[in-house]
């Protein structure tokens, strides 16, 4: 089951450049994925980030999928 990510992720002009980002937070989903890229844990981002939830990470694993899976549709 592929994790639905369009109400957790948002772009806002104004808000980190207008990047991907966690519910409004100025979080982006390039923050969450690099963390995870580094080896930090589910569970050790949730504990520096009281702010994010389990869902949020899953979400912007849905995110990142999505845009290879288009991406990989381009080439």
């Amino acid at each position: 089951m592929t994790t639905d990510y369009r109400n957790t992720i948002t772009l806002e002009p104004g808000k980190r450049g207008g990047k991907p980002c966690i519910r409004g937070l100025r979080i982006t989903v390039y923050d969450i994925l690099a963390w995870l890229a580094d080896g930090m844990s589910e569970a050790e981002i949730l504990e520096d980030f009281p702010e994010l939830e389990s869902n949020d990470i899953h979400a912007c694993l849905a995110f990142a999928a999505n845009r290879e899976h288009s991406l990989s549709a381009i080439i």
